[in-house]
C-alpha cells in the first residue's frame, strides 16, 4: 500500500477565540500570502486501551476534508520540534475500511496483540493561509483553527478551544522564518501550548514513557534496570526498520537483544536469576533468528569488498554473491514472521514488566560502582582463562580457531558491562571497554577471513571456474590470508592492555 512521510515542524500555541492573526507577510522573506481559506477536519484518532501510542508522543487518525485527508501516523523524529508524518491516502484505504497495514506496521512493536480503538474525535474548523517568497515558493502554512473535541474513554468529556498552527513548508525549510513567527505570534495573542496535540488535549493526562536515567549514587538495580531500559528502548525503535530491512537495522537488533542478555549474564546477583532466565532464552533466539539474516548482510559485504579491485568475470561474481541475496531474504522473511509471533510479543510484554517491577536478587542494593567493579572482575578473569587455555592448542588448528571465538564473545560480554557502566562516568570504564572492543573487533576480523578462505576453498574446489577466475581466486585467498595474520597481531597487542 502506497503511503508518503514528510518531516513536519511546526509551531503550536493556544489563542482566545476569535482573534486576530497578526499580518505574516512582515516575516522575513515572505513575499506574499494566499487568501485564507477554510476547511471543516473531522478525525477520529486511535490508540489501544493502555494508550500505547499517546504515552510514547504518537498519534494514530483517519480524518475527513481537507488537501491531506486520509490515514495519518505522527511520530518524534528525533528532532526537537519536528515529527515525522506517514500518510495514507483514502485512494489506497478508504476512510471506512480498516487501519491500512502501511500505518501498523512503524508501530506494531508497542500495540502487540491489544486491538486499536477509537479513543477520540476530534472536529476542526481550520482557515489556511499560504506563505510564499520571492520565487513564489510556499515556505509556510498558518491555520486558525476552532477546534471541539470528545474523549471516547471511559469518563471522557466535551472540549472546545482555539488554536494557532504555523508549519514550515519544503525540504529546505528556513528555521529562521520558524524563530521570526515565533516571536511574531507570541506578541499578536499566542500563547505557550498547554498541550503537544489535539489529543493530547482531548484525552487529558497520558502515561508517559520516560528516559531512562539514574540518581548521583545508584543502586546495583537502579543501574541495571536503566541499562535494560535503554536497549528495551532500542529494540523497540528498530523493530519497525527490520520489518522494511532498512539498513543496518537487523544488526542494531541484534545487537539489543545481546545486551539485555548480557545485563542478565554480567549481573547475575542484581536481579531474581530464576524470574530472568526464560526472558533471556527468548532473546538468545530471536537473536539467533537475527542473526541469520546479519550474517547474510554481512557477507554480502565482504564480498562487494572482496571483488571491489579484482577484474572478476560476472561466473565469479555469481559464485561468491549469487546466492547470498536469496539466502538473505529467506532470512529476513524468517525474522518477520517470528516477529509477528504472539511469542515475540509475550516476550516484549516481559521486558516491560520487568522494567516496571523489577525482581531483585540478593546483590539489588549494592552500590552499583561496586557491581560493575565486580562484573567486570569477572569478566577480565574469564578472558585471561580463555587466552591460557588458547596458549595450549596449536595456532591455526580448529580448536583453536573456535577459541578466539570464545575469547570473542567473553570481550564482547565485558564490554557490554562497562557500557552499562556509562551513567557512572567512570574513565577507567571506558578505558577498559575500549581494549574490549579492540580485542572483539580483531577476532571479529580474524573470524571473518577464516570463513571467507573456508568459501573460496570450497569454489576452488567445485570445478566451476577456470583459467583467469582461478587465479583471481588465488589473489583473494591470498589478500584474506595476510588480513587474517593483521587481525591477529591486532588482537595480540590488544590483549596486552587487559
Amino acid at each position: 500500500m502506497a503511503a508518503s512521510e514528510q518531516i513536519e515542524v511546526e509551531l503550536k500555541f493556544d489563542v482566545d477565540a476569535g482573534h486576530t492573526a497578526p499580518d505574516l507577510r512582515a516575516l522575513p522573506g515572505v513575499v506574499s500570502a494566499t487568501e485564507p481559506e477554510t476547511f471543516r477536519l473531522d478525525a477520529t484518532y486511535f490508540d489501544t486501551e493502555n494508550l500505547d501510542l499517546a504515552g510514547n508522543k504518537i498519534t494514530m487518525r483517519r480524518r475527513v476534508g481537507g488537501h491531506d485527508e486520509g490515514w495519518h501516523l505522527k511520530r518524534p523524529s528525533g528532532t526537537a520540534g519536528a515529527r515525522r508524518e506517514l500518510r495514507v491516502g483514502f485512494d489506497e484505504a478508504p476512510s471506512d475500511g480498516d487501519i491500512p497495514a502501511a500505518l501498523l506496521t512503524p508501530v506494531v512493536a508497542l500495540t502487540r496483540t491489544r486491538t486499536l480503538i477509537g479513543v477520540a474525535a476530534v472536529s476542526t474548523t481550520r482557515t489556511v493561509t499560504t506563505l510564499f517568497g520571492a520565487d513564489s515558493r510556499p515556505l509556510a502554512e498558518f491555520a486558525e483553527d476552532l477546534v471541539t473535541a470528545q474523549s471516547l474513554l471511559p469518563g471522557g468529556h466535551f472540549q472546545e478551544w482555539s488554536e494557532w498552527e504555523f508549519e514550515l513548508l519544503g525540504t529546505d525549510a528556513n528555521p529562521r522564518l520558524l524563530k521570526a513567527a515565533d516571536k511574531l505570534l507570541r506578541a499578536g495573542g499566542g500563547r505557550e501550548a498547554s498541550s503537544a496535540s489535539k489529543l493530547a488535549r482531548a484525552i487529558g493526562a497520558t502515561p508517559r514513557v520516560r528516559e531512562p536515567h539514574t540518581g548521583k549514587r545508584p543502586t546495583a538495580l537502579e543501574l541495571v534496570v536503566t541499562d535494560i531500559a535503554i536497549h528495551r528502548n532500542s529494540l523497540i525503535a528498530h523493530d519497525p526498520l527490520v520489518r522494511v530491512d532498512a539498513e543496518d537495522a537487523v544488526h542494531q537488533m541484534r545487537v539489543a537483544c545481546r545486551r539485555l542478555r548480557s545485563v542478565f549474564s554480567g549481573f547475575p546477583t542484581v536481579l531474581d536469576a530464576d524470574r530472568t532466565a526464560h526472558l533471556s532464552n527468548e532473546l538468545k533466539l530471536l537473536a539467533r533468528i537475527l542473526g541469520e539474516a546479519r550474517d547474510s548482510e554481512v557477507q554480502l559485504e565482504i564480498d562487494e569488498t572482496l571483488l571491489r579491485a579484482e577484474n572478476a568475470s560476472p561466473a565469479l561474481r555469481a559464485e561468491l554473491a549469487g546466492t547470498e541475496s536469496a539466502i538473505h531474504d529467506r532470512a529476513i522473511a524468517t525474522a518477520h514472521v517470528a516477529m509477528n509471533s504472539d511469542r515475540y510479543f509475550a516476550m516484549l510484554d516481559a521486558i516491560d514488566e520487568l522494567i516496571a517491577s523489577p525482581p531483585p536478587g540478593p546483590d539489588a542494593e549494592r552500590d552499583a560502582v561496586d557491581a560493575v567493579d565486580r562484573a567486570i572482575a569477572k569478566s577480565r578473569k574469564h578472558i585471561r582463562s580463555a587466552q591460557d587455555k588458547l596458549a595450549t592448542l596449536r595456532e591455526g588448528s580448529p580448536e583453536w580457531a573456535e577459541q578466539l571465538h570464545t575469547i570473542r564473545k567473553r570481550a564482547k560480554r565485558l564490554r557490554y558491562s562497562t557500557d552499562a557502566a556509562e551513567p557512572l562516568d567512570r574513565k577507567r570504564y571506558r578505558k577498559i571497554g575500549k581494549v574490549a572492543k579492540d580485542i572483539q573487533s580483531a577476532l571479529g576480523d580474524v573470524n571473518d577471513t577464516r570463513i571467507n578462505r573456508e568459501r573460496l576453498g570450497a569454489i576452488a574446489a567445485s570445478g566451476k571456474l577456470t583459467g583467469i577466475d582461478m587465479f583471481v581466486l588465488g589473489r583473494i585467498d591470498a589478500r584474506q590470508e595476510a588480513d587474517g595474520r593483521a587481525a591477529i597481531d591486532a588482537y595480540r597487542k590488544a590483549a596486552k592492555n587487559l
